[in-house]
């Protein structure tokens, strides 16, 4: 039986996942000017793919199209960084529930954080910590939610990208990892939970203080 040829990526594609990768580790910097021309003689490619994979990038938020001042990585401030860390607070740790109430497999999620624990640099370690969250919410049994979750994904690594090459703080975030990860395989949900929206909360509060002085400012408001 002949097997079937597994399809050769698109040049956006490539180009679109080279571009997301170097933001996300740190390589292109918020703020930072995206030449088409410059990335196209990086990749190899013409303009049209790199003007593409842009666009795909405008879409999720991670960079920002403008008439004036061309493209640019998104910047982060503290306002952005509430807003994604206030959709993976509600979201994130009922999914993580739910993964562990209907018993579903975390064997990735063991193996994400036995990467980044195993990891030779920020960048590596980073990707790693990416996986570790997607694999504890994904199984949660309602494909949309995880949908939803992956959408602000990007968004959020870039978020923890800036505030890690301010304040290093793997090996705190490498603790609370293992807790999360111990209570769910303990099958402790409502633990796990707990202890996922504690991780994701104290990390946003550090990282962008005046985000979580507003939001205490609105809620006093309401």
């Amino acid at each position: 039986m002949t097997s079937v040829p597994t399809p050769i990526p698109s040049r956006t594609q490539v180009v679109l996942e080279g571009i997301k990768h170097r933001i996300l580790t740190g390589r292109l910097t918020p703020g930072q000017a995206l030449v088409e021309t410059e990335l196209a003689a990086h990749f190899g490619v013409s303009k049209t793919p790199v003007r593409e994979a842009l666009k795909t990038l405008a879409g999720t938020g991670l960079v920002v199209m403008n008439q004036y001042k061309g493209v640019t990585v998104r910047e982060v401030d503290a306002d952005m960084a509430r807003e994604v860390y206030d959709v993976r607070l509600l979201l994130e740790p009922e999914a993580l529930r739910r993964s562990v109430c209907r018993g579903a497999s975390l064997d990735a999620a063991r193996d994400a954080l036995k990467r980044a624990d195993e990891a030779a640099d920020t960048a590596e370690r980073s990707l790693a910590n990416r996986e570790f969250h997607r694999a504890l919410y994904l199984p949660c049994g309602n494909p949309l939610l995880g949908r939803l979750l992956d959408e602000v994904r990007d968004q959020a690594a870039l978020v923890s990208a800036v505030a890690w090459s301010a304040d290093p703080s793997w090996d705190r975030e490498a603790t609370e990892h293992r807790d999360i990860l111990r209570l769910a395989l303990e099958g402790d949900a409502d633990g796990a939970a707990r202890a996922l929206h504690a991780h994701i909360a104290s990390f946003v509060q550090r990282a962008f203080p005046s985000a979580e002085s507003k939001a205490q400012g609105e809620d006093g408001q309401a």
